[in-house]
């Protein structure tokens, strides 16, 4: 079955016994600071780790900026999708040997000749392609943002808090998390089917 935005929402206002919402457009004050936190909490949960399934590849071509004297002088710009780029190596892959880099706005400068095969975070919007562990993050990360403005009730804050941290802490435990090269497993984009990003 398809979640929607408004699905997420509504698990949030769960979290904190509140009631649920017929549509994010209602002018009520749950769904205003639900509408005003969605986005950028998603952006910043997926942000914060690397998410397997928010994990993809893509080959870049380089560009020799001309530096001179400075060792990493060929740039790479980052895929439009990308939120955070996961540390390059010579092969692409997580457990290869590591380049030496380093990332100013949405440039990857090396010393690698292009193309480089890079790996990142990418900035999924649809709620259909996240991982439930990742869903189960954010409902419980909504909660906490809207805890005290929708409540005023600081153990509504602690029940938020408490839903996160069992949240992040099933995420590890399944490894949708990836922890170095060891636990990393297919990319989103590989399981379903989506060879544009593939290695």
């Amino acid at each position: 079955m398809a979640i929607t935005p408004l699905d997420i929402a509504n698990m949030a206002l769960a979290v904190l016994d509140e009631a649920p919402l017929d549509s994010l457009d209602q002018d009520v004050k749950a769904a205003r600071l639900l509408n005003l936190h969605f986005d950028l909490t998603r952006e910043a949960e997926l942000t914060r780790h690397a998410w397997v399934f928010a994990i993809l590849s893509a080959s870049v071509p380089g560009s020799d900026t001309g530096s001179g004297g400075c060792t990493l002088n060929v740039a790479y710009e980052l895929p439009a999708d990308c939120l955070r780029p996961l540390p390059p190596t010579h092969n692409g892959e997580p457990d290869g040997v590591p380049v030496s880099w380093r990332q100013e706005a949405g440039i990857i400068y090396s010393d690698r000749p292009g193309p480089l095969a890079i790996r990142y975070i990418a900035n999924l919007t649809d709620p259909n392609d996240w991982d439930a562990l990742f869903t189960e993050v954010l409902v419980a990360a909504l909660a906490v943002k809207i805890a005290h403005p929708l409540t005023h009730k600081a153990g509504m804050i602690d029940i938020a808090r408490s839903a996160y941290d069992r949240a992040l802490d099933a995420a590890f435990s399944a490894n949708a998390i990836q922890r170095g090269g060891r636990a990393y497993t297919a990319s989103w984009a590989i399981r379903r089917g989506d060879n544009r990003y593939a290695r």
